[in-house]
């Protein structure tokens, strides 16, 4: 009979379960952990570039200007 497992038991063997070490570790090199971190960083990125074109500054819009 198997004993019931906690929440912080299940999330460990969910956060292992793909190749036996923590998902959210920083590793260095081409692993699915790298992955995770570059798409976090994509999408703080992005939201930063969006505030600062709400903000009234667009690298996009000044690159078109200077172009054309």
């Amino acid at each position: 009979m198997q004993t019931p497992q906690t929440d912080a038991q299940t999330d460990l063997l969910l956060s292992t379960a793909y190749n036996g070490k923590d998902r959210n570790a920083f590793l260095f090199g081409w692993t699915p952990q790298a992955e995770l971190w570059n798409g976090r960083f994509a999408m703080i990125g992005f939201l930063a570039y969006l505030l600062w074109d709400l903000a009234g500054y667009s690298v996009a819009r000044d690159v078109l200007h200077l172009i054309g």
